[in-house]
């Protein structure tokens, strides 16, 4: 469904991305995972063309995404977005309710139906691991929400819509312990409906809740395989190198 062919990305001058070649494999979690700065969000963002927002941005290569290039020129990137998902690494609701963060979306795509727009709501908070939370108080704002619940609220709303792809840029890098671990959770429940690309900073978390891993350094794809692998058993230096802390 997804795949990475040759891409590079420059920012100006200066080259974040090499050349790199990279499978998603379907309804499973891949985490990427290296040093700051070394291009894992970069990578991320141009999945769904959020790059595109940096006018020195451009692109070589191809990102392939059921069969095409989605830097195609035909490609709509709005149309795109809808497809792939993205949740960030801070929670970002809007300043309204619970209900309408999550129903928000579906107007925007002409949803009209409201019994049909309530129910893809309750689905989606319970997909999110919310409803149970916050059923009877969905008309009050996003905003009074802790870390956490804000954090799964806006997987929540990137998952109304049915994507087929989510992008997650270090979801829980903001959150405590028991928050993330309620994230781990959930991701690892939704790969069952999606296919998850996970950058995270935490190899304990990569290593706990993704079922790949690739490992970039200097923006070059260095090793991909099964997390178990990649963490007990890796073919290149580098790899282990990070792995075990001697750099990064």
């Amino acid at each position: 469904m997804l795949e990475a062919r040759e891409f590079s990305v420059y920012f100006g001058d200066a080259q974040v991305l090499y050349d790199v070649n990279l499978n998603f494999p379907e309804q499973s979690v891949t985490a990427i995972i290296c040093p700051s700065g070394c291009g894992k969000s970069t990578l991320l963002r141009s999945i769904n063309r959020m790059n595109d927002f940096f006018d020195n941005m451009r692109v070589k290569g191809e990102i392939v995404y059921a069969g095409k290039n989605v830097y195609d020129d035909s490609v709509d990137p709005v149309s795109l977005r809808k497809r792939i998902g993205m949740v960030f690494q801070r929670p970002n609701p809007f300043p309204k309710s619970i209900y309408e963060n999550i129903s928000y979306g579906l107007r925007i795509q002409g949803w009209r139906d409201k019994s049909r727009i309530r129910e893809r709501v309750e689905e989606s908070l319970r997909d999110a691991a919310l409803w149970d939370e916050v059923h009877d108080r969905l008309h009050t704002s996003a905003l009074e929400l802790s870390g956490g619940q804000q954090q799964r609220l806006c997987i929540a709303r990137s998952i109304a819509v049915e994507p087929e792809i989510l992008l997650m840029d270090e979801p829980a890098s903001a959150l405590d312990p028991i928050a993330t671990a309620r994230i781990e959770e959930l991701i690892r429940k939704l790969k069952k409906k999606y296919t998850i690309i996970l950058v995270t900073h935490n190899m304990q978390e990569a290593a706990r809740a993704s079922d790949y891993t690739a490992f970039l350094l200097l923006g070059k794809m260095i090793e991909f395989g099964s997390t178990p692998k990649i963490f007990t058993k890796p073919e290149k230096k580098e790899t282990e190198d990070y792995l075990t802390g001697r750099y990064g």
